[in-house]
Parts: C-alpha cells; structure tokens; sequence
C-alpha cells in the first residue's frame, strides 16, 4: 500500500474536500477548493479548515517512508483571509530523524500569494527490532489489509 492508497481511507479529509495531489518520502501536495461549508461567520474560510489542510499534507510527507508517524505538536500562522477559490498546502519534511521528524507546510491560493504556515512535529512508531522479537507489524502497509 502506498501513501495515496493509505490517506484514501481518511474520511474527515475527505468530508473536507481534500485532495492528495502529489506524495513521496518526505514532501507531499494538498488541495482544497473552499466552498459555503468551509465559511465561518465572518464569510471567510474557517482556521480549522485551513489547518485541516496543512495537517493532512503534514501527515501524508511524514508517512512517506512507511512508518506510521502521528503528529505530537502542530503551529499554524495565518496571513490572509481566503473567502473562495483553491488553496494548495506544499509540505517539507525539514528534519526527517528516525523518531521525531519535522515539517513545514505552507498553504498559498490560487494566485500562489501566502495564506499561512504550518509546522509540525510527529512521532514515528518503529517497530521492535527482529531481535527483541519483534517484526513490521507497524508498518503502514500492515495497518489495512
């Protein structure tokens, strides 16, 4: 299973309108199209959703290796209010450690000006090493099947 096969079973990105555009070890591409569900009060698109965004693209560059890695502490700064249109989340791994990689994500519209930054940090669930007994088992490709 690989990493667009995988984050094809997240339901929430999916409810949200979020799209996988690309995805390898270490970086990854998002977008959404903002529609009247993703308004708030205020007529502009809500925080949560933009950080919905940039997490999932968080999420699908720091799983890129295979290892499932959750996030443990996440920031978003916002510049500008987006009320229509695509936004696109691009996210660097910028540190890839074996346990606690980092990444910033950066989320423009459709005229590629900066509506926020996101950085996270995540935590990778390696599995016990075959000499304690242990095998893949943490593997994402182990987690569906």
């Amino acid at each position: 299973m690989n990493v667009k096969e995988f984050f094809k079973k997240d339901k929430y990105a999916e409810l949200s309108g979020i799209e996988l555009l690309e995805s390898e070890i270490g970086y990854a591409k998002a977008r959404m199209k903002i529609t009247s569900s993703h308004l708030n009060a205020g007529g502009v698109c809500q925080g949560g959703a933009i950080f919905t965004l940039a997490d999932f693209a968080f999420a699908a560059a720091v799983n890129g290796q295979g290892i499932l890695t959750v996030s443990i502490n996440s920031t978003i700064n916002f510049f500008r209010s987006e009320k229509e249109g695509y936004l696109y989340a691009e996210a660097h791994e910028i540190n890839s450690h074996k346990r606690i990689p980092n990444c910033e994500v950066k989320i423009v519209n459709d005229k590629d000006e900066l509506v926020a930054v996101f950085n996270g940090t995540g935590y990778r669930h390696l599995p016990p090493s075959p000499s304690k007994g242990g095998g893949n088992e943490l593997r994402i490709e182990n987690f569906f099947f």
